[in-house]
This record gives C-alpha cells, structure tokens and sequence, in this order.
C-alpha cells in the first residue's frame, strides 16, 4: 500500500484557485501574496477578477501551475487562515 494520498490530478497542472471576499482595497494583493508564497513563478496574466453583480464582494482567481497536493493543501490552508477570505474554491 502506498501512502500518498489519492489524487486525480497529474502533476505538474494548471490549477486555478478562487478566493472571495469584500470588495476593499488590497484584497486581490493579499490574495496574490499568500499565493505566490507557495508560487513564486507566477506568470503575467495569471490573475482575473471579478466584481459581484452589487459591487460589495470580489472573486480573485489565480491559476498556478501546481507541482503536488501538498503545495494546494497549502495554498487553501493559507487561504482559509485570512480574515479577509470568505470562500476558497
């Protein structure tokens, strides 16, 4: 038996990883920030927002190219530990 978890993704993928929160400001860097910490290399273009139809909230969808489960695993831990991050999908 293995222990590496089960996983339906061959890696390396693109990944895109979606946050929403209060449309304020510096929302879309934190999110970019807590991203490119678990990677660097992001490339230009990798980032696209989108305004609710009110205007009070935004979705910030960053598409990474993911090396492994645990580098996700990550991401939306570090995601979901900010205030400022309603939903992580």
């Amino acid at each position: 038996m293995s222990d590496k978890k089960e996983t339906l993704l061959e890696f390396p993928c693109q990944f895109p990883i979606k946050a929403m929160g209060r449309n304020s400001d510096g929302f879309e860097a934190t999110i970019i920030t807590l991203v490119r910490k678990h990677c660097p290399d992001l490339h230009e273009g990798a980032v696209v927002c989108r305004d609710s139809s009110g205007g009070k909230y935004l979705s910030v969808t960053v598409t990474i190219t993911a090396t492994s489960r645990e580098q996700l695993d990550r991401i939306y831990m570090e995601l979901t530990a900010c205030e400022e991050v309603l939903m992580a999908l």
